[in-house]
C-alpha cells in the first residue's frame, strides 16, 4: 500500500525537476533582439510599406461595409409581444424571412414575398435568435433561394 504511494511521490518528484530543469534551460537562452517601439515622426518619415494580399479576391469572406445585412429562415410563428405576427398583406403567420439591415432595423418576409419591417426587434433580438453565418450570397435573390423561398 505504502509502495504505490511511495513511488508515486517519487515520481512526481521527478516530474518536477525535470520541469525545472527545463525551465532553467530557457532563462539561459539568450533573449532575441527585438526592435523597440518606433515614434510617430518616424513611421511618418518612412514610405508605407505595400503587404500583399496573402488570399485573391475570390477566396476573401465580405467585410462588414460590403454586405446589406443578414437574413435567416423563421419557421414557427413570429410572437413578438405576445402577439403572432401576420403579414399585413397575405396573413401569414410562419415561414418567415428575418432580415437584419446595417442600419439596424429588422424587415420579414412571407412565403409569398410581402416585405415589411417591424419595429418591435432589433440588432439585440436578430443576434439571440440567429446561429452562425453558414454562407455569404452575392444577392438577395441567392440568398432566399438558399432559404428556400
Amino acid at each position: 500500500m505504502f509502495r504505490r504511494r511511495a513511488r508515486a511521490d517519487r515520481e512526481f518528484r521527478e516530474a518536477q525537476r525535470a520541469g525545472q530543469a527545463m525551465l532553467a534551460m530557457h532563462a539561459e537562452l539568450p533573449v532575441p533582439d527585438f526592435p523597440g517601439p518606433v515614434s510617430g515622426a518616424a513611421m511618418a518619415a518612412t514610405p508605407e510599406a505595400v503587404v500583399p494580399d496573402l488570399l485573391p479576391p475570390d477566396f476573401r469572406a465580405p467585410s462588414r461595409q460590403d454586405m446589406a445585412g443578414f437574413m435567416m429562415r423563421w419557421d414557427q410563428p413570429l410572437v413578438i409581444d405576445g402577439e403572432v405576427r401576420e403579414c399585413p398583406a397575405c396573413g401569414a403567420y410562419r415561414n418567415w424571412v428575418v432580415f437584419n439591415m446595417r442600419d439596424g432595423s429588422v424587415w420579414l418576409r412571407c412565403t409569398d414575398g410581402h416585405e415589411t419591417q417591424e419595429s418591435r426587434l432589433d440588432t439585440a433580438w436578430y443576434n439571440r435568435n440567429s446561429g452562425p453565418v453558414d454562407r455569404f450570397h452575392p444577392t438577395v435573390e441567392d440568398g432566399l433561394r438558399h432559404l428556400g423561398h
